[in-house]
């Protein structure tokens, strides 16, 4: 089969085309011809080598849809055939992948195999706002990096899910027409305010009650300082340039203020059942 493969890290020059085996599915594993794969801002990372060293050579990609083309020993919810995306092992760039029978998920027939490429952002976004937000309806949501991927589908799944208000921070106007499109009740450009004291502004001083964060650092930092009372902050993701933020113990417990982190890696690999949950849900949406 043909799969983009890096023998190195570096610039996208170093993706390769080339010749590659072809998976074979082992117990528990289904064999899917891949239709899609999505391209993700972690590929671009593992690409540059900013997720540590994996082996090289190596397949990028984290999910992708298609057709179930075989099955291994001790499968028992899928078929040859069927409609599915999955979070693949071993990359997604190519012509077949391979996936774990718990993060293949079934595709109802009104969702295209395009459509369907984009779940593993999705499921982030939906298990950001409720498993690690526990997002009620009516509350305020404050998201960062809000045209990027994950961050415009925070948008419209916060407004699905009944939140209140929605507040997006953006780099630029062109990106801040993108997040009102979405749905963005107040777009904030960060080069051109400081987002908290905007948040302050807009909502006389009470804050936000949850606020997605896939910044980190100093975003964090600054993100407590418009956090209501008994308000979450999310991080699940850190692309800040200066590193990890610093927060204090004193920020959270006479307001009853929470910092949660999130990763659906980590689920992946310890708690799969969330993102079958999450992908359920919003495959429905």
């Amino acid at each position: 089969m043909k799969a983009v493969v890096i023998n190195t890290f570096g610039t996208p020059d170093v993706l390769s085309y080339q010749d590659w085996p072809k998976p074979e599915p082992s117990e528990g594993q289904v064999l899917i011809k891949t239709a899609f794969t999505s391209v993700n801002f972690a590929d671009i990372m593992t690409r540059r080598g900013g997720y540590g060293q994996p082996g090289l050579p190596q397949i990028l990609g984290l999910d992708a849809s298609g057709i179930i083309e075989a099955i291994g020993d001790e499968v028992r919810g899928f078929k040859p055939g069927d409609r599915v995306a999955a979070y693949t092992s071993g990359g997604s760039y190519a012509d077949y992948v391979i996936a774990d029978e718990g993060l293949c998920f079934a595709l109802p027939d009104a969702v295209n195999f395009a459509q369907a490429t984009g779940i593993g952002i999705l499921i982030t976004a939906y298990n950001v706002l409720t498993l690690a937000g526990r997002l009620q309806a009516g509350e305020s949501v404050l998201v960062h990096a809000a045209a990027g991927g994950v961050g415009s589908c925070l948008i419209q799944l916060a407004k699905s899910l009944g939140a209140g208000k929605v507040y997006a921070t953006v780099g630029s106007d062109e990106k801040a027409e993108v997040a009102r499109n979405l749905g963005a009740d107040e777009v904030i450009n960060y080069r051109d305010q400081t987002f908290d004291h905007a948040i302050n502004d807009l909502t006389d001083g009470r804050g936000v009650d949850l606020i997605c964060d896939s910044i980190a650092g100093k975003t964090s930092e600054l993100g407590m300082n418009c956090l209501a009372n008994f308000g979450r902050l999310v991080v699940f993701g850190h692309t800040a340039p200066e590193g990890a933020g610093n927060l204090t113990t004193q920020m959270l417990h006479k307001q009853n203020r929470a910092v949660v982190g999130y990763s659906s890696g980590g689920h992946r690999n310890a708690r799969p059942e969330k993102i079958q949950t999450a992908a359920r849900a919003v495959l429905d949406l």
